[in-house]
Parts: C-alpha cells; structure tokens; sequence
C-alpha cells in the first residue's frame, strides 16, 4: 500500500522491531518520526525518517510530545519500557515481576494521550509477545504483562471505533538486538528456544514489521492480535 503523505510515529523506532516498522514505512512512502530513549545510538536512518528522545514511562513527557508532533495517521510501539523477570513465580523477586509492568504502562501512555492525534481512518499498534497465549516455564511475567495489553487494545478498540483501529501484533522468539550474546552461543541458544515452533527458528524483525504493516494498511482489522510467531501457539 502507498503510504506517501502518511505521517507516523513509531516509539521504539530505533531498534529491533521498530527499526524494521520505520524503516519499511519510510519505504511504503510514510514520513516517520522514531522515538527512543537514546536515539544518539541508533544507526543510519532513512532519509523521511528524523529521531526524538522520550522516555514512554514519562507520561507528561510522552503527552507534550505527542501534542507538538500531531496530528498524525500511524502511531506504532515497540517500546519495551525496561527490563523482564524471568523464572518461576514462586521465587520471582516481586519487585522484579512488577517491573515487568512497565511495557504495558508505557503503551498505556502512548495509546492514552496519542489516540486524539491520530487522524480519521488512522491507526495505533503496539507489540505483545507470543507467551501472552502460551506461557512456557520461566515466561509468567511476560505472559501476564502480554496478556495486559492485548486485553487493553481489545477494550480500547471499542472506545476508538469507528473513528480509527487499534491492532496488537504478537511475535514469537525474534534475532533482535534485545539479546546480548553472539555467535554460536547465540545461534545454540535459538535453536533452543524455538526447537518445539511449527517453524523452528527464530524470526526476523522484518517479519514482525511485515505484520505491523498488515494491520496498519488493512482498514478491516480491529481489536486484534496478529500472530508472528513461527507456530509458538501450537508448539
């Protein structure tokens, strides 16, 4: 779909998946702004694509902001908001398992105070994970906190209705910068982690924005999850 005169803002634009969602929106035409924490450590960027800091936890920040850039067609996150506790519950640092909340609060601040500046026929999409639906040992904090936002975008779908759409792409185990180790350990670990997937790899960002694209351009869609997953559900 042409994208051009589109103008969309995607937090977390800047890496991994919304590097992937900016860059393939610049390509479909669309003007974008990329928002991070740090955009100082991005790398080259597409020339209709310009960068901004913003923490998504910072919700004044986020409202001030999203108020000096709109109005706007596309609004993306894929903004993590910090870090995940991993492990079983019932030894789960509580603090940690609270901190995990904080990706579902950071999209809570961009859905809450960047909706109105989404223009008529418009979309908002964030990212939840494929654990949201099939938790797997160690998984119960981004499993609840999956499980949080695409409740949300459910709910919200029919505040923003029919006015504009709001979709949730979930993917499975993805090759993102998000993981820090290399080279054959890396390689080791995904074969690890995706070894019960219908499609057993780890998937590419590209493929997730691929998804991304889909519910932004496909104006029948709304209040859904799409899975980008390599058959995570069903392994």
């Amino acid at each position: 779909m042409d994208l051009s005169g589109k103008r969309a803002v995607v937090f977390g634009g800047t890496s991994g998946i919304g590097l992937a969602t900016t860059k393939m929106l610049t390509e479909s035409g669309a003007t974008v702004v990329a928002i991070s924490r740090n955009p100082s450590k991005a790398g080259p960027m597409p020339t209709n694509a310009t960068t901004q800091s913003c923490d998504v936890l910072d919700g004044a920040a986020v409202q001030t902001l999203l108020n000096d850039i709109g109005p706007i067609d596309i609004l993306v996150s894929a903004a993590t908001g910090g870090g995940r506790a991993i492990g079983p519950f019932l030894e789960m640092d509580m603090d940690g398992f609270k901190a995990s909340f904080d990706k579902l609060w950071g999209y809570a601040n961009v859905v809450r105070y960047g909706a109105k500046h989404v223009t008529d026929g418009g979309s908002v999409t964030l990212v939840s994970g494929a654990p949201a639906r099939n938790c797997k040992p160690g998984q119960i904090a981004l499993s609840s906190v999956g499980g949080a936002v695409e409740a949300m975008v459910r709910a919200a779908a029919r505040e923003v209705a029919p006015r504009i759409r709001i979709n949730v792409v979930s993917p499975g185990t993805i090759d993102t910068p998000m993981v820090p180790v290399q080279g054959a350990e890396r390689d080791a670990l995904y074969t690890k982690m995706t070894q019960d997937n219908l499609i057993p790899r780890a998937g590419t960002a590209d493929e997730v924005a691929a998804g991304i694209l889909f519910v932004i351009n496909n104006g029948f869609v709304t209040g859904t999850t799409v899975d980008v997953d390599g058959g995570w559900l069903l392994g």
